[in-house]
């Protein structure tokens, strides 16, 4: 990518799209390297539909039941990822795992915000299960995706104290303004082609003197 095209990120949301909102507010104000030139959606009447309509942001709707199979929703998603010349892909509470197929045609260029400081509380309602369990730590994390289930190498965790009674939507307000900033943080990286990859290991690159960077570290 030469450094003065921006990085085409497409994003995918199946909720009320806070982090896809950020994404598009940040690249249309200039402060984030990219355009955000389409949103995948699992469900047609959720947040982050109603938000990208609003923006003039195309949208690719693939209810499942919609589809004979998986697999056919599946390349129905890559061929429009294909068509908008997407180069990174963004999921921000998509709650559909990928097949296999997906996953590897977008190997390295695939990235999850996760609720929680993996590997612990993968899966569903990752900040309930760290209630649950009566934590006193919690967090975010940014991976890459692999065929597992939250299990792609780690890019950024920043992590924040769980204090004592306080609600979950206290919680929640806190964990959203975490998931923003370093997700803003992770997407500025790629765009800016500072994230290499070997094995489950993650490396950030050095600065080059013609990129821009992110002004705080990733580290918690």
């Amino acid at each position: 990518m030469k450094e003065s095209q921006k990085m085409r990120v497409a994003v995918f949301a199946s909720g009320n799209g806070s982090n896809f909102q950020m994404l598009a507010d940040r690249a249309r104000e200039g402060s984030l390297a990219i355009d955000v030139v389409l949103l995948v959606s699992d469900k047609p009447s959720c947040g982050a539909v109603e938000r990208a309509r609003k923006m003039n942001i195309p949208v690719f709707l693939a209810p499942r039941k919609d589809y004979e199979s998986r697999k056919a929703m599946e390349e129905a998603i890559g061929r429009s990822l294909a068509e908008c010349n997407a180069e990174l892909v963004v999921l921000a509470g998509y709650m559909r795992i990928l097949g296999p197929e997906l996953v590897s045609a977008w190997r390295h260029k695939m990235i999850n915000l996760h609720p929680s400081l993996l590997p612990s509380f993968t899966g569903l309602d990752a900040l309930g299960q760290a209630l649950e369990a009566g934590v006193k730590v919690t967090g975010a994390t940014v991976h890459i995706v692999d065929e597992g289930l939250d299990t792609g190498p780690i890019v950024a965790q920043r992590s924040f104290p769980v204090p004592e009674g306080i609600s979950r939507a206290k919680l929640e307000e806190t964990l959203h303004a975490v998931e923003h900033e370093m997700l803003g943080e992770v997407v500025a990286l790629f765009a800016a082609g500072r994230v290499e990859c070997d094995g489950q290991k993650v490396r950030i690159l050095p600065a080059s003197s013609s990129k821009s960077t992110p002004e705080r570290s990733l580290e918690s």
